[in-house]
């Protein structure tokens, strides 16, 4: 499971139509976090396990400060650790590439590989309602933490916040199509 964010605005609405693209299937797969090199290389921290999407080629949306937006094709991409070394067409030196850093990277849902079983798009489980094995409705999942074990569900109620790790001795089922999670929380939780 990985990072969950969809983006909306007018500008938005109005470049995706030119591109052709669907608003409701953009994903957030990643963030520029850096730059490497003096050829317009920057760092990217991709919020999906497969690294496979940032690939030669493949057309992305970079979001600029919340508020512009604009296409870009990636020339070369090198998966170096836990980040991507990605360069895109047009931008050619360390100084376009600055401009460039702290972007979120967007890409349509279709051209992202299909989650392997057993696990799901962080977008995908925000706004689940959560319930305990029992039937008792403990609220949305309102967010997602990352901690380097396990993820973990962040569910709020109207009075209440409960983080419950998403790992199989705690998750008894997740069900997209009916819009519920159910836990099975250990005693304490």
């Amino acid at each position: 499971m990985r990072h969950p964010q969809r983006l909306r605005s007018e500008q938005y609405l109005r470049l995706l139509k030119n591109e052709g693209m669907d608003p409701e299937e953009l994903i957030l797969i990643g963030k520029i976090v850096g730059l490497h090199g003096i050829r317009g290389e920057l760092r990217v921290y991709p919020y999906v396990d497969q690294k496979s999407h940032l690939c030669p080629k493949a057309r992305v949306i970079l979001e600029f400060s919340g508020e512009k937006y604009c296409p870009f094709t990636i020339e070369t991409a090198h998966a170096y650790k836990n980040i991507v070394r990605i360069r895109f067409q047009d931008v050619c030196d360390r100084n376009s590439a600055e401009a460039l850093v702290g972007s979120g990277i967007y890409m349509p849902r279709a051209d992202l590989p299909p989650a392997e079983p057993d696990t799901w798009y962080w977008c995908d489980l925000i706004g689940l309602a959560v319930y305990d094995i029992q039937g008792v409705y403990l609220g949305r999942v309102d967010a997602m933490i990352e901690t380097g074990s396990n993820d973990v569900f962040v569910v709020r109620s109207k009075d209440d916040e409960i983080l419950i790790p998403a790992i199989g001795q705690v998750v008894s089922e997740i069900d997209l199509k009916e819009g519920k999670i159910v836990v099975d929380l250990p005693e304490g939780l």
